[in-house]
């Protein structure tokens, strides 16, 4: 027998031996949940599970059976997922299979929301094993609800609650599902909210819960911004004329919303100054007007309710789509070194119509914003035309959508680009972190 370690066969785990493959690849698309004063108190995690077995090896598929369920519990709870969250609940999608992989006994119940499909199959298996998940504390949610069959009628008893499709319900049928499910105790969540109609009509009918896009959309001035128009307008003009710091803080202390927040921020953990601050131009000095210029930009989105910023959902977008951009346009080899150092404010500015009212165009060329920020906005040219296609796709969980616009930046791929929109979720959530919220600091004259 030889002594030579050459001719020893390898020992699982030795050193230099290959780990197995990935069965399976999860990313998730983040979409934000509102209550009802508009405040973000939860995100769906939109999950994409895709099966990495050879399907022409029968002995793969036997020897290791599937477990799609391990897999998204494991992505789940992984660190950028619960990053990404920013201490919010995460409501996840299910299916049948996924129910029933113990996998999913690995997360915290208080920290996840199981949705279930409303075509869901109801048989006795499946209520036993609500049941017993039930007894966990595992909480569940009757998802896209158009109408209220036998199988809706079957889950029923197990949901906390019910998610409308607003557009998919036959309008006379909405006000009456709505009053029976408010009868029978259950939490009330509207779906396809992409207008303020859509909204008022969801929250006068006691809708709890709200998703979609009406939060980002142009409203002609009903969000409840920080500042007046001409100010946040004379305030983005300064900002792209690189000021000095004595021409920054005059003009943020005609805001002073905005100004509690820069000084939150500067005493924030993640701006790591190591002492407090008590004025602006300390907090000016301590930070320095490149990082603080950046927030300035994304807190022009700060709502006037002086709402922390980690729960102002349009913030949270602008913010995640500029570091989205940003870190994405250096990956991408053929992106200019112009587009690289426009993509942060064409995420910032990509929301901005939500703010002013209006058509985003007209919008844009008031604040006479650089060319390719313009461009890649209003028409989606260039490589920060595509980013924002892509971020638009991972918003909503459109996985078609994700794969074609990722298709022109090959080999930027989606699950990459999932990947970076945590770690820039992540980024944005964390800025009011630990920060002081006591109010309005103390300006100095």
């Amino acid at each position: 027998m030889s002594n030579n370690d050459a001719d020893r066969p390898p020992m699982p785990g030795a050193a230099g031996e290959k780990p197995p493959a990935p069965q399976y690849e999860v990313y998730f698309g983040r979409q934000p949940v509102l209550d009802r004063d508009g405040i973000l108190c939860a995100f769906e995690m939109v999950p994409r599970v895709i099966d990495l077995r050879d399907p022409r090896d029968p002995r793969e598929n036997q020897d290791k059976p599937g477990r799609p369920g391990a897999a998204l519990a494991k992505a789940f709870a992984a660190q950028p997922v619960r990053a990404a969250l920013t201490g919010h609940r995460g409501w996840l999608d299910v299916t049948r299979e996924i129910l029933f992989d113990d996998g999913l006994l690995l997360l915290r119940p208080d920290r996840v929301m199981f949705e279930l499909p409303c075509d869901l199959e109801c048989d006795p298996a499946l209520i036993a094993r609500l049941v017993q998940l039930h007894g966990r504390r595992f909480r569940f949610l009757l998802d896209h609800v158009t109408e209220p069959d036998d199988s809706f009628a079957k889950l029923l008893p197990y949901v906390e609650a019910v998610k409308i499709d607003l557009h998919g319900i036959a309008p006379d049928m909405l006000p009456k599902l709505a009053g029976v499910m408010k009868a029978a105790g259950k939490l009330l969540v509207a779906m396809g909210v992409e207008s303020l109609e859509d909204f008022e009509r969801a929250r006068a009918l006691g809708f709890d819960r709200f998703q979609g896009y009406f939060f980002a959309q142009s409203h002609a001035g009903a969000r409840r911004v920080s500042a007046p128009r001409h100010a946040l307008l004379s305030l983005l003009q300064l900002l792209a004329s690189d000021p000095t710091v004595a021409q920054l803080e005059t003009e943020l202390k005609l805001n002073p919303i905005l100004v509690m927040h820069i000084m939150r921020l500067a005493n924030s953990t993640s701006f790591g100054i190591g002492h407090k601050v008590t004025t602006l131009r300390e907090a000016i000095n301590a930070t320095g007007t490149d990082r603080l210029q950046r927030w300035t930009q994304l807190l022009l989105y700060a709502d006037g309710r002086k709402v922390s910023l980690e729960d102002d959902p349009l913030l949270q977008l602008a913010a995640t789509r500029a570091r989205f951009l940003e870190i994405a346009a250096m990956r991408l080899p053929k992106a200019r070194i112009a587009e690289q150092e426009a993509a942060f404010l064409a995420g910032v500015f990509s929301c901005v119509d939500a703010v002013f009212g209006g058509p985003i165009d007209e919008t844009i060329d008031l604040l006479s914003i650089a060319r390719p920020i313009r461009a890649a906005i209003v028409n989606r040219e260039g490589s920060l035309g595509q980013l924002l296609n892509v971020m638009e796709a991972l918003e909503r969980g459109d996985w078609a959508r994700l794969d074609a616009a990722c298709a022109p930046l090959a080999p930027f791929a989606p699950s990459e680009a999932a990947a970076i929109a945590l770690t820039a979720a992540e980024w944005a959530g964390m800025a009011d972190r630990d920060a002081e919220s006591q109010g309005l600091e103390r300006i100095e004259d």
